[in-house]
C-alpha cells in the first residue's frame, strides 16, 4: 500500500503523501516562470515529461475555495523537492486538488490528483530525499512522505504549528507561506484525520476513485482552483 500520512501525536508525528518520482536536474538555468494560472497539461500522465530545473527562488499563489496564499520557495533548502514543486506548478497540476487531510493544530495536507489516471501515473514517480535543513515550524510547506527512503512524489502539508519533531524524521520543508496565512488557518477541518484512524477520506480510494470519492462522500473539503507561478 502507498499511504502517506502525519500522525497527529507529538511523540510519532509521521507524515504520508503519495508517491514520488525521480526527478532529473538540468543546469541549465530556468526560463522565467509564467505569470498566470497554469492550465492543466494534456502530459500530466506521463512524469517523465516534468523534469525542469527551478529556479533559485520562486513563488506559486494558490487560489483556493477559501481564499489566497502565496508559498515562496527557496531552492537550496531542498533542491529535490524544489524541481518537482515547480514542475507540477508549471504544469497545472494543482487544479482542482482537494486539501483532504486537515488536522487542527497540526497541518493540512493535498496533492493527490483528482484525475485517477494521472494519480495513478505519478504513484511510483518518486523523488530522491534531500537533507533537512530548516525547520517544520508554522507556514513551513514539506513533502508527505512514507517510512521509506525516497517516497516523495506530489502530497505536500503546510504546518499549523512547529512540528519541530518531524526534522529529525527527514521531513524537509522547502517553502513557506508569505502571504495568507489566515486563509490556510480557514481550510476546513472538520473530517480531521483520514481513513482508517479517522473520519477523513482514505488516501487508496482518492488515488483509485479521485475527486468523484471527495466530493460525494467528503462535500465540505476546501480545494485549489489554480496555482500561478509568479514573479
Amino acid at each position: 500500500m502507498n499511504r502517506r500520512f502525519l500522525l497527529p501525536s507529538l511523540a510519532a508525528a509521521f507524515v504520508a503523501g503519495l508517491s514520488s518520482a525521480a526527478f532529473a536536474q538540468a543546469d541549465a538555468a530556468a526560463p522565467a516562470p509564467d505569470a498566470k494560472p497554469a492550465a492543466p497539461s494534456a502530459s500530466l500522465a506521463d512524469p517523465s515529461k516534468f523534469t525542469e530545473k527551478a529556479p533559485d527562488s520562486f513563488k506559486v499563489k494558490f487560489d483556493t475555495s477559501v481564499g489566497s496564499f502565496t508559498i515562496e520557495v527557496t531552492r537550496a533548502l531542498s533542491p529535490n523537492g524544489a524541481d518537482r514543486f515547480f514542475n507540477l506548478a508549471k504544469s497545472g497540476f494543482f487544479t482542482d486538488v482537494a486539501f483532504f487531510r486537515v488536522i487542527e493544530g497540526f497541518m493540512c495536507q493535498f496533492g493527490i490528483h483528482g484525475n485517477p489516471k494521472v494519480a495513478t501515473a505519478w504513484r511510483t514517480a518518486n523523488i530522491q530525499d534531500d537533507p533537512v535543513k530548516a525547520s517544520n515550524t508554522r507556514g513551513m510547506v514539506t513533502f508527505a512522505k512514507t517510512g521509506l527512503p525516497n517516497s516523495r512524489s506530489t502530497q505536500f502539508f503546510i504546518n499549523f504549528g512547529d512540528n519541530t519533531q518531524l526534522d529529525a524524521m527527514g521531513f524537509s520543508p522547502f517553502g513557506k507561506i508569505t502571504e495568507g496565512m489566515d486563509v490556510v488557518d480557514k481550510i476546513y477541518k472538520g473530517y480531521g484525520e483520514g481513513a482508517p484512524r479517522g473520519n477523513g477520506p482514505d488516501q487508496m480510494r482518492a488515488q483509485s476513485e479521485g475527486n468523484a470519492y471527495f466530493k460525494k462522500e467528503f462535500p465540505k473539503l476546501d480545494y485549489i482552483k489554480s496555482a500561478t507561478l509568479v514573479k
